[in-house]
């Protein structure tokens, strides 16, 4: 009897132990399964991604390897084994350069050109990747339009401020280029109700009486350099009068860019014109290693005539940096508000009349020396076929 019920213990054990095992790998068939369901749907969902990435990368590197790239003969491990020598290669010898041989092409010309795709022009779907496309480049009252409606869709502030993105083209002549500076422009529509701080040097009553009264927040003579000095006295804009202005040098080191000069207008005896334009002007900026300018223009609840207005505005003073005879100055233009993307602009209209005459000149030259390299060619040709 013990013998057998010994028996049935262990029998109980070993169907217990199969009835858990057999519970654990369906469960565990089962979660593979699941697994691989969603493993298939991830890949379905990327695939259109991966191909597009895929498309990117093999636009921009040559999938080819090189000819002219030799692998090594002898293996990562094998060349590890070989002993370094001890002492100095010997020098090589230099070799006379010929004048008349010519030097060798560097590598960046060696190189062949990667392989380029043309980007579509339109997209013909609602859904689509941006960087497949061209962007677009929109008319200056459609763009305000468009910031105006995305300004509803998002619920933000009626009133934010409108922001120009203006890339330049610095280039002069060979070795020369624009350098950088900080402008005023008085907007024709004035977007902010802040006045700026101006302080006026002058030694004539006449003058003194004249800046109060145009609203000049300081007014004085040389007894104004000693509080500017110690940081008394502080203003947003700094202009005086040319027989006070060889006193006032002592502060060109304080004042920097903010010293007046005749090139900005800040130095001139009217008085009265320089404290209304430098009380109410608008300033903007090229800083150093930059080919841009990033200035305020609007606020997006004014009405798209006073928008591009004031846009016009800053584009025409920016042009006054570069002569017209090298050409256009801008060469892309942006807009945005606080809250949207930017939006391309046409600037074409935005520019000085002799700017656009010379780059439509520049355009029928470039079409008039293709034509006659065609007619060359087919001159060569009919040559050819004669013989």
């Amino acid at each position: 009897m013990q013998t057998y019920d010994q028996g049935e213990k262990i029998a109980r054990l070993i169907f217990s132990s199969l009835g858990t095992f057999l519970l654990g790998s369906v469960f565990l068939v089962g979660t593979i399964l699941e697994l691989t369901a969603w493993l298939s749907l991830i890949a379905k969902m990327a695939a259109p991604v991966l191909r597009c990435c895929l498309r990117r990368v093999l636009a921009q590197r040559p999938v080819f390897s090189r000819n002219d790239q030799h692998s090594t003969v002898l293996p990562c491990f094998a060349n590890s084994l070989i002993s370094h020598r001890h002492y100095a290669a010997k020098p090589a010898k230099k070799t006379k350069s010929d004048p008349q041989k010519k030097p060798q092409e560097t590598e960046s010309k060696q190189k062949k050109k990667r392989l380029s795709f043309p980007l579509l022009k339109e997209p013909t779907d609602d859904v689509y990747l941006t960087w497949c496309y061209e962007r677009p480049v929109y008319d200056a009252e459609v763009a305000v339009d468009m910031l105006k409606k995305f300004q509803q869709l998002d619920f933000t502030s009626p009133n934010q401020p409108v922001h120009a993105d203006i890339t330049l083209d610095l280039a002069m002549d060979k070795k020369k280029t624009v350098e950088p500076f900080v402008n005023t422009v008085l907007l024709p529509y004035r977007f902010t109700e802040e006045i700026n701080k101006v302080l006026v040097f002058t030694d004539k009553a006449e003058d003194v009486k004249t800046a109060r009264e145009n609203g000049a927040a300081f007014v004085g003579g040389a007894e104004l350099i000693k509080p500017i000095f110690d940081g008394e006295i502080q203003a947003d804009y700094y202009v005086s009068v040319p027989t006070i202005a060889s006193k006032i040098l002592p502060l060109r080191a304080t004042l920097k860019k903010k010293f007046p000069r005749t090139k900005n207008g800040s130095i001139s005896y009217d008085v009265a014109e320089m404290v209304g334009f430098f009380k109410l002007c608008h300033e903007y900026s090229l800083l150093e290693n930059d080919d841009f300018i990033h200035t305020t223009i609007a606020t997006l609840d004014m009405p798209n005539e006073q928008i591009v207005a004031n846009l016009d505005a800053v584009i025409k003073d920016v042009c006054k940096y570069k002569p017209l005879s090298y050409g256009p100055f801008v060469t892309r233009l942006i807009i945005r508000s606080s809250s949207s993307e930017g939006l391309d602009l046409k600037f074409e209209r935005f520019l000085p009349e002799g700017v656009v005459k010379e780059k439509v000149k520049k355009v029928e030259k470039e079409e008039e020396k293709g034509e006659e390299k065609e007619e060359d060619s087919d001159d060569e040709g009919e040559v050819q076929k004669s013989r």
